[in-house]
């Protein structure tokens, strides 16, 4: 078993340093070490220094004589057994900013042996990824209180236990962790050995527990996990023959659809770095975005084979969905019909994804992150959200399709709740939506106005995930949450921590602006053009500015860069193109900053009128002026005939300077 854990410390790699230097007390902040014993006595330490390791893996003690074959003082520390169980270990040390150093802490060790061991290592997996954790949390909480003196103490064992339990909990609560046959529980206890908690992995786990239940649906047909398994297993046979292994950069250009999901989950089993692609890219922005992602495989849609033709001529491509009855070009569906199911073995490395961010303000940058080192992202949604283990999930948002599969999860962005509800109250009444038990919105700034009222006609199932590519979700506000503080993102999930902090990386009081920074295990690794996300205390900057209330509930206010200065005042552009959202005769509005010569900044506001409405410059400005400060009223209003937007519902806002004006 191989696994690994990384921490940031607001400290210098010397302080680091001193508490990593002496293996003899690893001890000491090392959970499940029980031992690391030097046995030679022989010089000082460094490399060939050996010692008598052993750890706490489960029920089992595992170690032997272990030898010191790096040492470089602030650097790396890293020891091979020499006898006994196989195990490998590494502490590597890097400072990535003045006073901010990184630790990365490897472990590997051989398997007991023999079946029931596989399933016994599986069960400890998540444990010593957990320690590892834990370890790094210890460390780093004593090198910062070593370095500031602010009495920070180590997380104890109760602190730890309750931690655990609590995801237990909430993994019981949403039926991950339940009952199931024996033998079929077994065959997911190793698959997940074999794969570890990745992408295939989780697929090959619920393929063994529920090989004859549905997994997905979409126009073409109805397949079970079994048949997906059997056709990705195949669809990874054929890609290897054509070429497409591990260390390929595969670039999958999709809509909605069973093959986008089996492209991932082949692609993931082959050991492919994937990127995922905006089918609302032209030509020259998908072609910049393959180029700098160095992708040299395509799965893709038929509709998209003229584009990529002139884009990308000599890449490796595969199509995934065509309407041709006949296709002329080799279609996944012709791949896996003629290639053999057998399991293939895994990569040596996982697979990283590609996510891209959403380019409203430049060109789309692909953020890349592993695949996660635990359960604790899953956890930390199931927190905040009733989700359910074997419930459908729609990922579209059509009222039709809701009553037709008695879906009881639907994920969509805050502008499809727009649509919904602007639809005549008779047609959205036409269709039975009372199975949705969970609607989870994200992309998106999701407004006040529209949350209260989606849940006045569809009743308290609301959820609001706030994130970023960056960060993944950072806080989830539930129904509750929105009722009693409306237009707020909510509260962090479990294992993710949430701090505003200003220029200086002190926090800002209650209630104060600041830059939002967040901890979690869904951190990406950096952008794949070698830049990376602004970090402080370890924490990533999601690019926002937010508040928190004295319930520790996060508002957003607004993008750092979207902030104007008017007259010495700030101003949000948020804040007043919510309001004018919320006007009745507004179907759509968006705000943005502008230079002004004698207030230095000035708020443009771009509005799009209800069919019908009379609504003139004057009226608007009345009613903001009205509701917010005299200095956030817009001193310019122009009417337009739509706002573009993104798939995701964020504005465009290169596209919106250009826009056409319609008459007052």
């Amino acid at each position: 078993m191989r696994t690994e854990a990384t921490t940031t410390i607001r400290a210098r790699p010397s302080a680091v340093w001193g508490l990593i230097h002496d293996p003899t007390r690893y001890t000491e902040w090392m959970r499940a070490i029980t031992h690391f014993d030097r046995v030679d006595h022989d010089g000082d330490v460094g490399c060939g220094a050996r010692y008598s390791m052993r750890m706490q893996v489960g029920s089992v003690e595992i170690g032997g004589v272990v030898e010191l074959v790096e040492y470089d003082p602030c650097q790396d520390v890293a020891w091979h057994s020499v006898s006994g169980i196989d195990q490998r270990g590494r502490l590597r040390i890097r400072e990535t900013e003045p006073g901010l150093t990184t630790v990365t802490f490897r472990v590997s060790y051989q398997s007991p042996g023999g079946l029931w061991g596989l399933v016994a290592d599986q069960v400890s997996g998540m444990a010593v990824r957990r320690n590892l954790r834990d370890s790094l949390v210890s460390l780093r909480e004593r090198c910062e209180a070593r370095s500031a003196g602010d009495g920070a103490t180590e997380r104890g064992p109760i602190d730890l236990a309750r931690g655990q339990l609590s995801a237990a909990r909430v993994l019981a609560e949403a039926r991950v962790l339940r009952p199931s046959r024996p033998d079929r529980m077994l065959a997911a206890l190793l698959a997940l050995h074999r794969w570890g908690l990745t992408v295939p992995g989780g697929f090959s786990a619920s393929a063994a527990r529920y090989p004859d239940d549905v997994f997905v649906v979409d126009d073409a047909g109805t397949y079970t996990f079994a048949a997906i398994d059997r056709r990705t297993n195949a669809l990874v046979n054929a890609l290897h023959a054509a070429g497409v292994g591990e260390g390929s950069r595969a670039g999958i250009l999709c809509r909605n659809h069973a093959w986008f999901v089996e492209s991932l989950v082949a692609l993931t089993k082959l050991g492919a770095d994937v990127v995922l692609l905006n089918t609302d890219y032209a030509g020259p922005q998908l072609r910049d975005v393959l180029e700098r992602e160095r992708v040299n495989v395509i799965v893709h849609d038929a509709e998209y084979g003229a584009t990529l033709t002139k884009v990308r001529p000599s890449t490796k491509r595969f199509v995934a969905w065509t309407d041709a009855k006949r296709p002329s070009t080799r279609t996944l569906q012709r791949l896996t019909e003629a290639t053999p199911i057998a399991e293939p073995d895994p990569p040596e490395q996982p697979s990283r994804i590609t996510i891209l961010t959403s380019g409203t303000t430049g060109t789309p940058k692909g953020a890349s992150r592993s695949q996660p080192h635990s359960a604790d992202p899953i956890v930390g949604t199931l927190s905040r959200m009733p989700l359910r283990s074997r419930e459908t999930t729609l990922i579209a948002a059509v009222l039709a399709s809701i009553e037709g599969h008695h879906v009881t999860g639907l994920i969509a962005v805050p502008m499809m709740l727009r649509r919904i509800l602007d639809l005549p109250r008779q047609t959205r009444r036409r269709y039975d939506t009372s199975s949705l038990r969970v609607v989870a919105v994200s992309g998106s700034a999701l407004p006040a106005e529209l949350a209260t009222s989606f849940m006045d006609e569809y009743g308290d199932i609301l959820y609001n995930l706030y994130g970023s590519t960056e960060v993944a979700a950072a806080t989830i506000a539930t129904p509750e949450d929105m009722r009693r503080a409306p237009g707020t993102a909510g509260r962090p999930p479990y294992a993710t921590v949430v701090r505003l902090l200003d220029e200086q990386g002190r926090d800002v009081p209650q209630g104060s602006v600041g830059r939002i920074f967040v901890g979690n295990d869904m951190l990406f690794e950096g952008y794949t053009d070698a830049d990376g996300a602004d970090t402080m205390h370890g924490l990533m900057s999601t690019g926002d500015l937010g508040r928190m209330d004295a319930d520790g509930r996060l508002f957003v206010e607004g993008r750092s860069d979207d902030m104007i200065v008017s007259g010495g005042e700030n101003v949000f552009p948020a804040e007043v193109e919510e309001l004018l959202q919320a006007h009745p005769h507004v179907a759509d509005a968006a705000v943005i900053g502008v230079p002004d010569e004698e207030w230095g900044g000035r708020l443009r506001a771009y509005v799009v009128k209800r069919r019908g409405a009379r609504l003139t410059v004057d009226d608007l400005k009345g009613h903001v002026r009205g509701h917010l400060a005299r200095y956030k009223v817009p001193r310019d209003i122009v009417f337009v005939k739509s706002v573009p937007r993104n798939p995701t519902g964020k504005v465009l806002k290169a596209a919106l300077r250009d826009a056409k004006t319609s008459p007052a």
